[in-house]
């Protein structure tokens, strides 16, 4: 095991494209850090770095106490999990889990030894002598994670290794991952699309948008304290709602005004921070989690000036909650650019339908708001973010 450490990383491509810019990231011995972004923000690039599959254009990669920048990826003691498994179709699995083993020429007895352990931790003993193809989707990623286990290696490097399997089996296979390298140990680096996936697994996470590391902490600190607009507005799902807002008033009675709509704010808030005093009388955004909202009808101890009427356009009855979909004329701000970002850009932008943003709410299965229908909802104002609407930080 080993401590993995990039300072100063860049990446430049011969066509001029800045791939990954000045990453300062400590993955320490033994954690599991996930890095998340959206699709083509660096992440995958990152993580080929650190395994020697692309050239580090400056900035210092060391694995251990070893810099590594000028190693090559068969010996730099690391083991990578890929997307596609990446697995021998004509072996069997015991022989998939102990290629790497044979081609270092470790005496069969030990390689035998080796791969059986790793089976049974795995639960793939019974399949030894199976070939990829008689396995199912989470058989063939766990024979991955079997042939890097075998290896004993500094550390783990995995690139969106579930990505292939169902809804049901990532759930699952995603426990079955975070269990695993705790019990052996390994310095893990993680990459991911899914930031629910990122949320459940790492010690920590780091954020990246276009090659810049946004924050690192763990995952809880992420949601409830994230450093600007854009880590607000990834980490969460359904994603934080965003608007263009105003502060008003004094910190014993502020009020945020977004679209038509005003709120009191907490009194605790201007406690919590500070700074926000410095934005009364200005423009801010505003942040508010679908799960800080709540049909009132539920809510009967909560103030009528804390609640909201809005036409309801979707209901989504997931059993265990309700996410409602709805209708508001603030402004939302956006924090990606659908040039640069594509498709995950333009998921995050919306044409206002006759005068109206969709927005979004997560309420308790004792709801019975309907779509079509005005529903009250009512607002956790002492649970609200704050922005600066310039330099994205959090206020």
């Amino acid at each position: 095991m080993a401590e993995v450490a990039l300072e100063d990383v860049n990446k430049v491509y011969p066509n001029g494209y800045h791939a990954i810019h000045d990453l300062n990231l400590e993955i320490k011995d033994g954690e599991f850090l996930v890095l998340v972004g959206p699709s083509g923000c660096g992440k995958s690039t990152a993580l080929r770095m650190v395994a020697g599959l692309e050239d580090i254009s400056s900035g210092v990669l060391r694995i251990g106490d070893r810099v590594v920048n000028e190693i090559s990826p068969k010996d730099r003691d690391i083991a990578m999990v890929f997307q596609n498994y990446a697995l021998y179709p004509h072996m069997t699995v015991f022989d998939n889990i102990g290629f790497a083993l044979k081609l270092a020429k470790l005496p069969k007895s030990e390689i035998d030894d080796r791969v059986r352990k790793a089976a049974a931790t795995l639960d793939l003993t019974d399949n030894l002598g199976r070939k990829p193809a008689q396995l199912s989707g989470g058989q063939r990623q766990r024979v991955a994670m079997g042939r890097a286990i075998v290896r004993e290696p500094k550390a783990f490097l995995m690139d969106e290794p579930l990505s292939n399997l169902d809804a049901k089996l990532r759930v699952q296979m995603r426990a079955e991952i975070a269990s695993l390298q705790k019990n052996l140990g390994v310095t893990t680096l993680y990459v991911t699309h899914d930031q629910v996936e990122a949320m459940t697994m790492g010690d920590r996470v780091a954020v990246l948008k276009r090659g810049v590391l946004q924050q690192v902490d763990s995952p809880q600190t992420l949601y409830d304290n994230p450093y600007n607009v854009f880590v607000g507005g990834f980490i969460g799902s359904p994603a934080m709602n965003l608007m263009a807002a105003r502060l008003d008033g004094t910190p014993e009675r502020a009020t945020v005004t977004f679209g038509t709509t005003t709120l009191p704010i907490a009194s605790s808030l201007f406690t919590e921070k500070p700074s926000l005093a410095d934005y009364l009388g200005k423009d801010v955004v505003i942040g508010i989690r679908p799960e800080d909202m709540e049909d009132a009808s539920l809510e009967a101890d909560r103030s009528a000036d804390e609640r909201v009427r809005v036409p309801v356009t979707l209901v989504e009855a997931l059993g265990a909650e309700i996410i409602v979909h709805f209708g508001l004329d603030a402004e939302p701000f956006t924090t990606m650019d659908v040039a640069i970002e594509g498709a995950d850009a333009e998921a995050e932008h919306q044409e206002a339908v006759d005068g109206l943003y969709s927005y979004v709410a997560r309420f308790s299965p004792l709801s019975r708001v309907r779509s079509g229908e005005l529903a009250e909802v009512s607002v956790h104002t002492d649970r609200l973010h704050f922005f600066d609407p310039i330099s994205d930080l959090a206020i």
